[in-house]
């Protein structure tokens, strides 16, 4: 398959399943129980307003209707929240501003300790440096993510008192340096336990490659083990790599649902939780739609990256395949 056959296929595909992903999560959130007019309007009210909030809502219309009324709203940002009277857009651009910093430096925080530690797991794999590593990875993964945080919480903001234990300045990023340390336990909670898993992977990997003919015949060549790790292993290293790290940002968002309600901070993770509890319909579906696409199209940019670095990929051969 070309290059732009691979690309066309890969937009389409991605295209397909955020429609389809619109389309049941649409008709997932019809088939709750309960009625969200109800909910709004509180107990006490008559059949007429009830009648009157549904019409309005446009709950009384044909489903696919409501479904193609609802998916001009999300392109467009411009659904209502039942609570806040806020426009998806707004709530969205205003939340992001947490969200997205925090999942961005949880993900960059993981890979500048992932990658030297699970390195130095596999190369030193039978000593005790590289069995601890091992372990400690093991931990990480065992270990629920709210409770790193509430750990965090306590070694650094109440113990120590160098940090915020929570919450998120009123000024935001006016302020960069209040932001920022507002910021820095959600995004170390984050990053341990996507770290746990990354750790293990890039050993796995980096394993594999020391264990190749093609290591075995560079050092026969007389390399030496960092040098032709350096020259010849890394490149074949990171194909596999690359796969679990379009996972890795995917659950740095999923992490930040969690992160966020522990820390206090009012970002996408927050409000979804809060929506749901409210039974803000409109916006926990657009919240849903919206990050799973963010996570779709994150894994379709790692499928390019993968491309992109193993040529094997690009001239559509796969290891082990023999002319």
């Amino acid at each position: 398959m070309g290059t732009l056959e691979f690309f066309a296929s890969r937009i389409g595909l991605l295209l397909l399943a955020i429609l389809l992903t619109s389309m049941i999560v649409f008709l997932l959130l019809r088939v709750l129980p309960g009625d969200p007019a109800g909910a709004l309007l509180g107990a006490g009210t008559t059949d007429e307003q009830l009648e009157q909030l549904r019409s309005q809502l446009g709950a009384d219309d044909p489903l696919p209707v409501q479904y193609i009324a609802w998916l001009g709203e999300f392109l467009s940002g411009s659904t209502t929240s039942f609570v806040s009277q806020e426009t998806f857009g707004d709530l969205v651009a205003r939340r992001a501003t947490i969200t997205v910093p925090l999942s961005l430096a949880a993900f960059a925080l993981s890979i500048l300790v992932s990658f030297p530690l699970g390195t130095l797991a596999a190369v030193r794999r039978d000593s005790p440096v590289g069995l601890a590593v091992s372990a400690l990875s093991q931990v990480g993964v065992a270990v629920p993510i709210f409770w790193v945080g509430v750990i965090l919480i306590w070694l650094f903001a109440l113990e120590a008192g160098t940090l915020p234990s929570g919450g998120f300045p009123r000024q935001g990023w006016a302020d960069p340096v209040a932001a920022g340390r507002a910021l820095v336990l959600p995004a170390i909670t984050i990053a341990v336990a996507m770290s746990s898993v990354l750790i293990r992977y890039v050993r796995s990997a980096v394993l594999d490659v020391l264990d190749s003919d093609h290591m075995r015949t560079a050092r026969s060549l007389g390399y030496s083990g960092p040098h032709a790790m350096l020259r010849h292993g890394l490149r074949h290293a990171a194909v596999p790599v690359v796969a679990i790290l379009g996972i890795e940002l995917a659950t740095s968002l999923l992490g930040a649902v969690v992160v966020e309600n522990v820390f206090a901070l009012p970002g996408l993770g927050t409000l979804l939780l809060d929506s749901v509890t409210a039974r803000d319909l409109p916006i926990v579906q657009n919240l849903v739609v919206l990050l799973t696409a963010v996570m779709l199209l994150t894994n379709a940019g790692v499928d390019i990256l993968q491309r992109a670095i193993d040529p094997r990929l690009r001239t559509g051969r796969r290891e082990g395949r023999r002319a």
